[in-house]
């Protein structure tokens, strides 16, 4: 049977495999083939392929798989799950529901230790929430992103796998001379990353479990030479480090515009701050253009380079990406 394939160069194929899996691009009814130098990995939806993967687009005949018993086999509908590491999240206000998804997902071949159901919204300053846990024992995982690994505790830290792709669009960004200032950095996984492109890079959490967390994965990841991990508020825990920054990682939607003053500290002659927010559909990016410019005054020259919808976030509303470089004027 012909497919949609992205074909590849072999020692990417994982790479891909797993930025598909992320886009939820990838096709699990087909084999993935490898010829030659080329592995071609079958996608369904193509519209979600990553834009840079489209022109690597081929048609092309696939063996269908052999398909493992899924949760949605054994229940009879699809649930909606998210995968964190070994856990896997539910998100159900019916407690039998929950708990007849946490069994077919235990029976399932599904690669899980833990089933989770989301017991409280985000809370605090700390962004964390509660959790029931369905099956398994504890909350502690490791979650694998774009070839990296990250402890965490999900009752601890807040930590979103669905900005992967996000993640990994910023972090390819990144150059090895760049000295990087990531404000609220959970426990690392733009600055891991942004490290092991060969970036300086200056982490700061509000939570000290998070910062504790960030240490761990730096050693985990090779990276604990580049990585300066500092618990506190950003607007006081960083003020050694005025002037130094290339690029700037504002990843606090809901209340970043309050730390813009900081960053504008931070930031170097010429500097990229990745800002993030939630804003309504009507004009997702301009509340924010304006905060930077207002925050850089005289000082800095803004131009907003990229302009991304990360997600939507809620009805009419979108979780937005500005990436904008300020330079002195």
């Amino acid at each position: 049977m012909s497919v949609p394939c992205v074909a590849v160069a072999r020692e990417r194929g994982e790479t891909v495999r797993e930025r598909l899996a992320d886009a939820d691009a990838l096709d699990g009814d087909h084999e993935i083939a490898v010829e030659g130098d080329t592995i071609y990995i079958p996608v369904t939806a193509v519209e979600r392929v990553p834009s840079d993967l489209a022109d690597r687009i081929e048609s092309r005949d696939a063996a269908e798989r052999d398909r493992p018993t899924t949760p949605a086999e054994i229940l009879g509908f699809e649930p909606s799950l998210e995968r964190l590491g070994d856990i896997v999240i539910v998100d159900e206000d019916d407690p039998d529901r929950a708990a007849a998804i946490a069994e077919a997902v235990m029976a399932s071949d599904l690669p899980c230790e833990t089933v989770l159901n989301r017991a409280s919204p985000i809370e605090g300053e700390l962004r964390v929430r509660r959790w029931n846990v369905l099956a398994g024992d504890g909350t502690e995982t490791v979650h694998r992103e774009y070839g990296h690994e990250f402890a965490l505790d999900v009752a601890e830290v807040y930590f979103s796998p669905r900005l992967a792709t996000e993640r990994h669009r910023v972090v390819t960004q990144v150059d090895a001379s760049e000295t990087v200032v990531d404000m609220f950095a959970g426990v690392g996984p733009y600055a891991i990353p942004m490290a092991t492109r060969g970036a300086d890079v200056v982490a700061c959490d509000l939570n000290e479990t998070a910062i504790e967390y960030l240490r761990a994965n730096a050693e985990r990841n090779g990276v604990a030479d580049r990585v300066t991990a500092i618990a506190g508020d950003v607007r006081r825990a960083t003020t050694e480090h005025a002037d130094t920054a290339d690029r700037l990682v504002m990843n606090l939607p809901h209340s970043a515009d309050e730390f813009l003053d900081t960053a504008v500290t931070l930031a170097g002659d010429d500097c990229v701050i990745h800002y993030y927010d939630i804003q309504h559909e009507d004009d997702p990016f301009g509340p924010g253009t304006e905060a930077i410019r207002a925050a850089a005054g005289d000082e800095y020259a803004v131009d907003v380079e990229t302009e991304q919808i990360v997600r939507s976030y809620a009805p009419h509303e979108y979780n937005v990406c500005l990436d904008a470089r300020l330079t002195r004027r």
